[in-house]
């Protein structure tokens, strides 16, 4: 358990003025953790929809929780793509043919029977729900290797992740030659005798890395700069960007973050056409690739990103500065970074996503001094906020912890499938603010069955009652409501909805039109 674990005394009971039945607890009445078990029944999660382009390789794992063995199978699946029974893994390539291809995933087991639809669109867009996985930065910094990639594939199955959705197993920077560096381990030429990019001592082959994380089903990501050097001032694109997304695509990595870095020294200007160049650049060479690679683009909100990113090829772009470097006052720093990033609520869409950095909580280092990491100072209300405003902000749901230290705390947040839904929901739409004061923040994001997700967040230090009359959300005057932490229905709203919230809480909901 974390230290912020340990300390938490009470259980996290909220009294709901619109429920019918006191909420559910947690079997031990002192334990923060809310979400419940998975049954031993499999239960199929993720997306309902996917994004691919035409011929293009295609490689996706079911996620699925309940007791193993379960097999699987697939009803309307196109016949290029094939299905592992055993595993779970489709692997093939994309149709030709453009289109939508409705799909019935299916999982049974000893114990039961599990159905899901999964559309897969064969067009031009990809990540049509926002991209779940794992990020090597905020653990690993610059001592990253490849067997610290390995090992967070190995525990994004063991630990449930994968089951949950997550897939995507990123490096960040320092993967490459370190320019003048006399550390024979990262030093040496930074290119080929083509003119590609060359990983470093410390990634020996990372088309086997790759190789690794995909017979698993999951995907792999990494990370270049525009500039000529990456934050780090190792070996950057600048004027080998064709050949490097080529080389990029040889190893078959399926994820590409593009950092901003040194490239402002090569800019030539802060105009708008400045900004945009170089992101414009790599996403026209990454649409013509012979591979998908979801396109994050970090450049931390210059010239309104928010505005532009999607048109020139960015699935994803960041909104803010780092998140780690983030300071807190009253309120630690993630509710900063999160409270910008709603802001821009109108730009999100399927395939288009703003992105307030990624989910640090667990065993997480310091970006300003790059240590080794030590327990999350976030109190366990702190941490149901941060992934809450990340689900109802339709944001990447990218883990940055280190993945060898996870505790059932850390779990419990990153692996709640009724929580991850409203992240992954296919309409795709970002959560609005209703209202925001010093004390409390009001948050409603639509959902494709024509029900809303509404987060109660207590910004203030004592427990206080929050609430919303269901007019100002778009719900009908009765609503059925559901505590998505709880994982458990918990009445009828007649006209208003009102929670008891805890310091720095929040209460999680779905209401769905009452009869």
């Amino acid at each position: 358990m974390t230290r912020a674990v340990l300390t938490f005394l009470v259980a996290i009971a909220v009294q709901f003025a619109c429920s019918t039945e006191a909420p559910a607890q947690t079997s031990d009445p002192q334990s923060p953790i809310l979400t419940p078990k998975p049954p031993r029944e499999p239960r199929i999660n993720g997306p309902k929809v996917y994004g691919c382009r035409p011929d293009r390789p295609f490689l996706y794992r079911i996620p699925c929780t309940g007791q193993r063995p379960i097999t699987f199978s697939a009803a309307g699946l196109p016949d290029s793509i094939k299905l592992d029974a055993e595993s779970g893994i489709l692997d093939g390539t994309a149709p030709a043919a453009r289109g939508e291809y409705l799909v019935t995933l299916k999982a049974g087991s000893a114990h039961g029977a599990a159905a899901r639809p999964l559309k897969i669109v064969v067009g031009d867009q990809l990540a049509l729900t926002p991209a779940m996985g794992w990020n090597s930065w905020y653990i690993h910094y610059y001592r990253v290797t490849d067997r610290h990639m390995r090992e967070a594939a190995d525990t994004m199955i063991a630990s449930g992740m994968a089951d949950f959705g997550y897939n995507y197993v990123n490096i960040d920077d320092c993967w490459m030659v370190k320019p003048g560096s006399d550390d024979p381990m990262i030093g040496g030429e930074p290119r080929d005798a083509r003119g590609a990019i060359r990983s470093n001592g410390l990634f020996p082959d990372m088309k086997a890395l790759a190789d690794y994380v995909h017979k698993k089903g999951l995907k792999a990501g990494l990370y270049t700069s525009p500039g000529p050097l990456t934050c780090q001032k190792y070996e950057g694109t600048y004027q080998h960007e064709q050949i490097d997304a080529e080389k990029f695509a040889q190893w078959e990595f399926d994820f590409l973050k593009y950092d901003w870095c040194s490239y402002g020294k090569v800019a030539g200007g802060k105009s708008l056409d400045d900004l945009q160049k170089p992101y414009r650049q790599m996403g026209d060479i990454l649409r013509r690739l012979d591979r998908d690679i979801v396109y994050n683009l970090c450049q931390y909100g210059m010239g309104d990103v928010w505005n532009w990113g999607g048109e020139v090829g960015g699935n994803c772009w960041r909104t803010t500065g780092d998140l780690g470097l983030a300071r807190a006052d009253r309120l630690p720093g993630f509710y900063h970074i999160g409270l910008s990033n709603a802001r821009h609520w109108q730009h999100a869409r399927p395939g288009q996503f703003n992105d307030p950095d990624y989910i640090l909580i667990g065993w997480v280092g310091q970006a300003g001094k790059q240590t080794e990491g030590k327990p999350t100072t976030l109190t366990p209300n702190e941490q149901y906020s941060y992934m809450s405003l990340w689900c109802l902000m339709a944001s990447p749901l990218i883990f940055s912890g280190d993945m060898a230290r996870l505790d059932p705390f850390t779990l419990n947040i990153l692996c709640n499938a009724e929580v991850i839904d409203i992240d992954q929901d296919p309409l795709g739409r970002q959560g609005r603010i209703v209202r925001q004061t010093d004390e409390e923040l009001v948050m409603v994001k639509p959902l494709e069955d024509g029900s809303v997700a509404l987060g109660l967040f207590n910004l203030g230090e004592d427990r206080r009652e929050i609430g919303v009359d269901l007019a100002e959300i778009d719900v009908a005057r009765r609503a059925t409501v559901r505590d998505l932490w709880r994982q458990r229905d918990i009445g009828a709203a007649e006209g208003r909805c009102s929670a008891e919230v805890g310091r720095h809480g929040v209460t999680l909901l779905r209401l769905a039109h009452g009869r």
